[in-house]
């Protein structure tokens, strides 16, 4: 199975932006987990990026949850910052266009 870092660049491949995988809001600490942790299910169900209409959340309720239970994500743009969940799956690509 392949580890969190692995599985960080499949999500950005195709759905063209990066996330970062964060311990759950109820965990005594909210971090990063760690890009070697291994033993995580691939991505492989998808091969389509999910619609632009879709929000961050719509996105993480839909594909992200039911894949890796247990963790959260951040959705990042271009800059490497986390996106709110309202905002809509086209702008965050478009980040990564200028």
């Amino acid at each position: 199975m392949p580890t969190v870092e692995h599985v960080e660049k499949k999500i950005a491949k195709i759905e063209g932006f990066k996330v970062r995988f964060v311990r759950p809001a109820d965990s005594s600490r909210r971090k990063d987990v760690r890009g070697d942790k291994r033993d995580m299910p691939q991505y492989a169900e998808y091969v389509k990026a999910a619609f632009d209409k879709w929000t961050v959340a719509t996105w993480i309720a839909k594909r992200f949850r039911p894949t890796y239970p247990g963790y959260d994500v951040e959705v990042l743009d271009a800059s490497d910052q986390p996106v709110p969940g309202n905002t809509r799956l086209a702008t965050v690509r478009d980040s990564y266009k200028t």
